[in-house]
């Protein structure tokens, strides 16, 4: 059997196109992918579009530099660029340069997260309507970051144990939180609601949603089904084009980025306030209350208890003034 010639052979994919595959294989959220693919283009192109192969560690400092003096990125963004370029010698250029272990990352500076008080979170929450206010509601009851809220599906709701799955939040890990028994009777009312859109889509030939992974091959049908519709969907449908399917995206981050500072100016708030303000006051406030760090740390879904001892900084803003045991002993 000949040989195939060159002409025969597959073209090698495009730079970027190996770093998504490379990505894609490891399971690696589409954020990252996009983050990643995102620095390593700035990184040729800074360096006038030459192949990374031909530079070196004095190259990837005059970048990090630029980044940190010319644009004055903050610390976390500068070591999200190095991360990707360390990601595109190591793992796609498969290039052990001695040089990689000597880049510094840059110091993230220590400071205390923004919390509210209880009074605080019940005005802006008050200041939010229909999913908005649901959505809200859980980022403060449950602990959520906003993308593991807004990708919530029917299914991962337990109302029997009072439960929330989180299915592949931050670092690929599955985790278990609080759903408040305040949400119950509000939460079924926004599903039925939701199911009756689905009923509509589905007799329109739509109702698909992406699934994870190859699930979809697994299960050609389970995108149409209830369980795995989303919590929060998107207003409108759009078609994908891979598989034909007309879908619903889940809410749009952005509704909610836009939606919680207003409602903060709106309820008289000085201070800034996002959309992860209200993990930090869940987290703050459930140590207010007497319960064990470490529980706190499994309902965040922390890596290390050290992230989770930031939250230690701020009770004492929020107890008030510690008092002197001198003041307690009774007077001479």
């Amino acid at each position: 059997m000949d040989s195939p010639t060159p002409s025969d052979r597959s073209p090698k994919p495009r730079l970027l196109d190996q770093v998504r595959n490379s990505l894609r294989l490891r399971h690696a959220s589409r954020r990252t992918e996009k983050a990643y693919c995102s620095w390593i283009r700035r990184f040729i192109r800074f360096h006038h579009l030459r192949h990374p192969r031909d530079l070196g560690a004095k190259e990837v400092t005059e970048f990090l530099t630029y980044l940190a003096v010319a644009r004055k990125v903050a610390a976390s963004t500068q070591n999200q660029a190095l991360s990707a370029i360390l990601y595109l010698y190591r793992e796609v250029l498969e290039v052990d340069l001695p040089w990689l272990n000597s880049i510094v990352r840059a110091k993230r500076p220590k400071r205390i997260p923004n919390v509210l008080t209880v009074p605080e979170v019940t005005a802006v929450l008050a200041k939010l309507q229909g999913e908005k206010h649901l959505a809200a509601s859980l980022l403060y009851g449950s602990g959520l970051r906003l993308l593991e809220c807004l990708q919530l599906r029917i299914k991962d709701l337990n109302f029997e144990s009072g439960q929330i799955t989180i299915r592949h939040g931050k670092g690929g890990k599955d985790r278990l939180t609080i759903l408040p028994a305040s949400l119950h009777a509000p939460l079924r009312a926004h599903i039925e609601q939701v199911r009756k859109q689905h009923e509509q889509d589905l007799q329109s030939g739509a109702g698909w949603v992406e699934l994870p992974f190859a699930f979809n091959r697994k299960s050609p049908s389970a995108g149409q089904s209830w369980p795995w519709q989303w919590l929060f969907p998107a207003h409108r449908h759009y078609l994908d084009l891979e598989t034909n399917q007309l879908r619903r995206h889940h809410l749009h981050e952005t509704v909610l980025q836009k939606a919680v500072p207003i409602a903060a100016q709106l309820a008289g708030l000085n201070s800034r306030v996002t959309c992860h303000t209200f993990r930090h006051s869940f987290a703050t406030h459930l140590l207010i209350q007497g319960n064990d760090i470490r529980v706190v740390q499994e309902l965040l879904g922390h890596k290390s208890l050290e992230t989770t001892m930031i939250y230690t900084h701020v009770l004492n803003q929020l107890r008030g003034p510690i008092q002197s045991p001198l003041d307690f002993l009774p007077p001479t």
